[in-house]
């Protein structure tokens, strides 16, 4: 009844109807709220519940408070929001039945970038996200009884967060008000403008919008800003007066930002807004340019951790730090926000930039050049990639003298092999049956030349493992 396919690293996502149903929905709502109980110490939580535009987000709503409400929890049904709205609800007051409470959790129905077949859950608890070994935990506790009957009850209680976002985003942002500069935004049919134009036009701003109205059939494109074929018609906005563009994936937590010249990834954002700041600390990933990381460091103090959104947002609570990001467009600001990935929000600290002077394009072409790669893809089967990434770590201590002198590896997040002039990533992806290879280096030739190294390498350790298996 219940697959553990679906219980990936970050959240809870599958496809509809044959991985997610409303039978195991049900069961993932109750035992949730268990979870929740167990964890804040609370016998009646409120949780805060919005959803996606996907066709069956409403279904997978009625099916989770069902068995949300059978746990003893109390919904409060923010409705139809971006991700970054499900977060900002979790930390405002509201008032029920006279008392003002806040509520002790969250839960997002969204398939975020995934193709409309998809749908899921990001959770957090006490506004920390709930993830990887609680996943699991989560994923047993229904395994040991799948036969409890949930019946349905759709009882929720309405609040209006948007009310709230839109307010704040406009006083937080009232100093861009008539800002001239114009810009284009790819809302992608998600969710980003279930806010943003009302925001933009309380604030009298001058853009444009493309295919800004949600509808989970994604008719123009997928919504994944992280793909360069998404961004095409964006991009062919982006001339004469109109130097900027904004894109969003179908939940509004992760952005693209491009001008003219540079589809600006997340960790040259990151360089951006530290700039911004007194003495920063910035958390980046290790998937990073090591021109951003030493960069930052002139006016900075930088920081590796792993990949994944749900890991970055943990560190820069725990370090108290001012903003960490993912490349692939997550950017958390704890400086003047609360700590989570929100691109609405993010848009706005871009139109600070530009509305302060700063000359982006400028700023991007004084970083040394250099040749980065994108994230180049591995098949490998789910059960042996981990043993493989630890074939890989002996196989690099006894290279030949025809590999490239390997000055020190880091293991924060897999294996990130520095030589003389640049980088090889080598790591297991957390949520697919991959390894996921980057490269960086002074001269494209010379990034080859490590690519061309490590795929030797990984290739004779695949076939060494299935020599072993066969």
């Amino acid at each position: 009844m219940i697959n553990k396919a679906v219980f990936r690293q970050y959240d809870i996502r599958g496809i509809v109807q044959k991985e997610l149903r409303e039978d195991n929905t049900k069961l993932i709502g109750y035992y949730l709220g268990l979870a929740i109980q167990k964890k804040t110490k609370v016998e009646k939580p409120y949780i805060i519940l919005g959803y996606d535009i996907r066709k069956h987000s409403i279904m997978l709503f009625e099916a989770l408070i069902s068995g949300l409400n059978l746990a003893g929890c109390k919904i409060l049904n923010i409705g139809l929001v971006a991700t970054g709205v499900n977060y900002f609800a979790s930390y405002q007051e509201y008032k029920i039945d006279d008392k003002i409470i806040r509520a002790q959790a969250s839960v997002m129905i969204t398939g975020s970038h995934n193709a409309k077949q998809y749908n899921g859950f990001k959770i957090t608890i006490e506004n920390q996200p709930y993830f990887a070994d609680d996943l699991i935990k989560l994923y047993e506790a229904i395994k040991k009884n799948e036969n409890i009957n949930i019946v349905d009850n759709h009882n929720f209680i309405n609040v209006d967060a948007k009310t709230l976002y839109i307010d704040y985003m406009c006083e937080q942002f009232k100093d861009l008000k008539g800002l001239k500069d114009k810009f284009v935004i790819d809302c992608g049919n998600g969710m980003a403008n279930t806010v943003i134009t009302q925001i933009f036009d309380k604030l009298e701003l001058n853009y444009e919008a493309l295919y800004k109205e949600p509808n989970g059939e994604f008719p123009n494109h997928h919504p994944d800003p992280s793909n360069e074929k998404n961004l095409e018609d964006l991009k062919s906005y982006l001339k004469d007066e109109c130097h900027y563009g904004f894109a969003y994936d179908g939940d509004a937590d992760r952005i693209a930002v491009l001008t003219q010249k540079h589809n600006i990834k997340g960790d040259t954002l990151a360089l951006l807004f530290s700039k911004t700041m007194k003495n920063p600390v910035i958390i980046g990933e290790v998937t990073y340019s090591q021109n951003v990381f030493d960069e930052i460091n002139t006016h900075g103090t930088t920081i590796m951790d792993k990949t994944g959104y749900s890991n970055l947002r943990l560190k820069l609570k725990e370090l108290n730090a001012d903003l960490a990001a993912e490349v692939s467009g997550h950017v958390f600001f704890n400086d003047r926000y609360y700590g989570f990935d929100d691109a609405i929000y993010a848009t706005f600290r871009v139109l600070e930039l530009i509305q302060n002077g700063m000359k982006i394009d400028e700023e991007i072409e004084k970083l040394p050049k250099i040749y980065t790669s994108s994230n180049i893809e591995i098949k490998i089967q789910e059960d042996k990639k981990f043993l493989l990434m630890e074939k890989i770590e002996q196989s690099l201590k006894r290279v030949n003298r025809d590999f490239p002198i390997i000055k020190n590896i880091c293991r924060v997040d897999g294996l990130r092999i520095n030589f003389e002039y640049g980088w090889a990533l080598v790591r297991a992806s957390n949520t697919n049956p991959l390894l996921v290879t980057k490269y960086e280096a002074s001269t494209y030739a010379t990034a080859m030349t490590y690519k061309n190294s490590i795929e030797k390498l990984i290739q004779k350790e695949i076939d060494e493992l299935n020599s072993l298996t066969s």
